[in-house]
């Protein structure tokens, strides 16, 4: 078996695993046995909502869910009897809201224009509020989304020359294994401390083969004028994403607080609200250390959210600057996997 058909195994092997799990939890959930362990509530992440498009190679799959899953997943908490609020209403609601029934807080990440067409109007139809998590430099087009990037490049070529530091190498993208190994050797060597150099290789090979990363961003993501126009709804709301969407622990001190501070400025100038809630780029432990959960509330916000999964449990509210979130997942589209996270269960069984 090549090194591409092992790799793909072992992701199949992966997701029949989680798959396994979210079964186990979801049989738990429904007898009633997960309600201690869901916390406060829920804050679930979200990127891309759209109808589903198949591509040869779909390394980013994770990253977008349906319309109709989005529906499914609203009437799931409802059902449940969540309470849907805005992200940055949980301080207020930790101090007086009623601690018997749960809240579901919906963000989705990056602005994606998609959020607009698609899920905006699912979250009015049933009257729920939602955060998108704006990064300046993607909705201004000074910086690009490498992973959409990479997953064209990979997906319209059957090879194509990169250097990985020891000189240039022709990469195989005839199949789909060929396609997943080369998406992952590349992103592998992008999330680092020469992230910014990293993109840039990337967005100018990319741009040899006839991919343009500008145009993705400006085709993926929604501009200045577009986010004004979702915040006048009632129901949108926005939060700080940073500048350049890199991970905030491989930069120094002043250019981590700089991410920040001018990423609230900026949403503060979009919406004419001062801007208090923020998301860290990739959100996984490795991107993020305790040096950036310190100065996120330090630079002025009142909570951040990761993408660590888990529920709002008193252990993960002890930390208002590194909130857990659980992801809502393209490859998990049914509602009873929802209620199933919502109840905390599949993370008391990994711990």
């Amino acid at each position: 078996m090549t090194g591409g058909l092992k790799l793909l195994a072992k992701r199949h092997a992966k997701r029949l695993g989680i798959t396994g799990g979210l079964e186990a939890s979801a049989m738990l959930s429904s007898l009633g046995l997960g309600r201690s362990m869901a916390g406060r509530g829920v804050i679930f992440t979200l990127h891309h909502v759209r109808p589903y498009a198949t591509r040869a190679c779909e390394p980013n799959r994770h990253l977008e869910i349906t319309p109709q899953f989005l529906e499914e997943a609203i009437n799931a908490v409802l059902e449940d009897g969540y309470i849907p609020i805005a992200l940055s209403q949980l301080p207020e609601w930790l101090k007086s809201g009623d601690p018997s029934k749960p809240v579901a807080i919906f963000t989705l990440d990056d602005g994606y224009r998609n959020n607009a067409v698609h899920a905006a109007p699912i979250f009015a139809r049933y009257d729920v509020p939602y955060t998108i998590f704006v990064t300046r430099g993607l909705t201004e087009r000074t910086h690009t989304l490498w992973w959409e990037t990479l997953e064209a490049l990979v997906n319209t070529t059957t090879e194509f020359d990169y250097d990985f530091g020891n000189g240039v190498e022709l990469v195989e993208t005839a199949t789909p294994s060929q396609k997943l190994t080369a998406f992952k050797r590349i992103g592998a060597g992008i999330i680092g401390a020469n992230e910014a150099e990293a993109v840039a290789q990337l967005n100018e090979q990319a741009r040899v083969y006839g991919v343009n990363a500008d145009a993705i961003v400006r085709d993926l993501v929604m501009d200045r004028k577009e986010l004004q126009e979702l915040a006048a709804q009632p129901l949108a709301h926005l939060g700080a994403h940073t500048i350049s969407h890199r991970a905030l622990c491989h930069l120094n001190r002043e250019s981590a607080i700089d991410e920040m501070t001018a990423s609230a400025i900026y949403v503060t100038g979009i919406t004419g609200r001062r801007n208090r809630v923020f998301a860290y780029p990739y959100g996984f432990a490795e991107a993020v250390s305790k040096r950036d959960l310190d100065l996120a509330l330090a630079c002025g916000f009142d909570l951040a959210v990761t993408t660590v999964p888990g529920t709002l449990t008193a252990r993960a509210l002890a930390n208002m600057g590194a909130l857990p979130r659980v992801s809502l997942n393209g490859f998990y589209q049914k509602a009873r996997y929802v209620k199933a996270l919502a109840s905390g269960i599949p993370f008391k069984l990994l711990n």
